[in-house]
């Protein structure tokens, strides 16, 4: 596909050995696991992370300690781990016993190239690729294809697709200043968008020989509607 270095960002199914010797095994490839902790003891390292003196306060109830070690028998690779400790949640509840959680990663990038944080980052990318997989499956219906006929299915799909765009160009209105109240984001879900602008109450009215849509006085989202309609007009 290309020349340059490739990068390849694999979730926790795909922890596994035999897995990554084939990836070593390929060049110009450098690979991103998000660590499977299975057995471990999310005490033990919590006890690791206190002996390294690595903890740092998030907020108060709540402790972070990001620590990262060499692959023993695995020369090259490394593996990120976040210990997370919480003696109480956000908002200030105590629990009865800390709660540790364990959060990793394994990676062929040397530290001089990318460190813990970037790490993160960029495993933090591939999870946000994973939302827009679950909108396309969950949110358009497709979590199973129609047909066992691969050009049924491709025809779908690409009516899927055709959708999927529209409804993602229609949600970039859902976040101006006249849409609906909602928490502050960059993009809404599929499924935000069809709920506020595809399933609004509405009277289709037929007067003076002309058929016309009559919304409710306080329709939140008639202002995007309208703005939208008039920008399909225009263009059109």
């Amino acid at each position: 596909m290309t020349d340059k270095p490739i990068l390849l960002r694999l979730d926790s199914a795909h922890d596994a050995r035999d897995n990554r010797d084939f990836l070593r095994e390929q060049k110009q490839v450098d690979f991103l696991i998000k660590w499977n902790p299975r057995k471990q003891d999310p005490l033990a390292w919590a006890e690791k992370a206190q002996a390294q003196k690595a903890w740092m306060l998030d907020r108060n109830g709540k402790m972070e300690a990001v620590l990262s070690e060499n692959l023993s028998d695995e020369p090259g690779l490394r593996q990120i781990v976040k210990v997370t400790v919480r003696t109480s949640d956000a908002g200030g509840q105590l629990y009865l016993e800390p709660e540790v959680s364990l959060e990793g990663w394994i990676t062929s990038l040397p530290a001089e190239v990318a460190d813990e944080q970037q790490i993160m980052a960029f495993y933090s990318d591939h999870a946000t690729s994973e939302q827009f997989h679950s909108e396309f499956k969950t949110d358009l219906d497709l979590e199973r294809l129609p047909s066992g006929k691969f050009d049924t299915n491709n025809l779908v799909m690409a009516f899927a697709t055709l959708g999927y765009n529209v409804l993602r160009w229609m949600g970039l209105r859902l976040t101006g200043p006249d849409a609906p109240v909602r928490h502050p984001a960059k993009r809404r879900r599929l499924r935000t968008v069809m709920q506020e602008l595809m399933t609004m109450a509405c009277r289709l009215v037929h007067s003076g020989r002309q058929w016309v849509l009559r919304f409710g006085r306080h329709c939140p989202g008639f202002a995007v509607y309208r703005d939208l309609y008039e920008g399909i007009a225009a263009s059109g």
